[in-house]
């Protein structure tokens, strides 16, 4: 009888399901000789990107451009939510919402999401928005307010993101 693992918080500290990938443990380890071979991977990998650099100085107009495909995807007539300090930034547009703290982000897509809930202090200038998944886990992260008059604001905002974009499974 073979089982699998166990993986998660309770084994790894570091595990944050939607945050992280699972370290996979049946990848091996690195044995004696494989760790002689970093030149000889070096070697190829500058091979490679001379030959990237070689491909980029070809003519713009014999390669497909892609960029117009992607941007007219990008942009969207609705309603954004976007609010940033120094640490922390959230978007929350017709794509579903992002959330970045350091360089730490996560992204969820408006099927993914179960609730989002916003929260601003009694006292002081810290905004918090939570994102709610339907496996009963939940996102939050914390913007700090240049002032508290950016609450409503940012309350009336974010109401016309999820107006527009997110379906209650009711």
């Amino acid at each position: 009888m073979t089982s699998e693992p166990v993986t998660g918080a309770g084994f790894d500290p570091a595990f944050i399901p939607g945050i992280t990938g699972p370290a996979s443990p049946s990848e091996p380890k690195s044995s004696p000789e494989q760790e002689s071979e970093p030149e000889a991977d070096a070697a190829s990998a500058e091979q490679t990107t001379a030959d990237e650099a070689g491909a980029s100085e070809t003519p713009a107009e014999d390669t497909p451009s892609s960029s117009d495909d992607t941007s007219s995807d990008d942009t969207s007539d609705g309603p954004v939510f976007e609010a940033a300090d120094r640490r922390a930034r959230i978007v929350a547009d017709h794509k579903g919402v992002r959330l970045s703290l350091d360089e730490e982000s996560c992204e969820f897509g408006w099927d993914e999401i179960a609730a989002v809930e916003s929260e601003t202090p009694r006292f002081g200038k810290r905004y918090t928005i939570t994102v709610h998944t339907p496996e009963r886990r939940w996102y939050p992260i914390e913007i700090e307010a240049p002032s508290r008059s950016r609450f409503k604001e940012w309350d009336e905002q974010l109401d016309a993101v999820l107006d527009a974009y997110f379906e209650d499974g009711d």
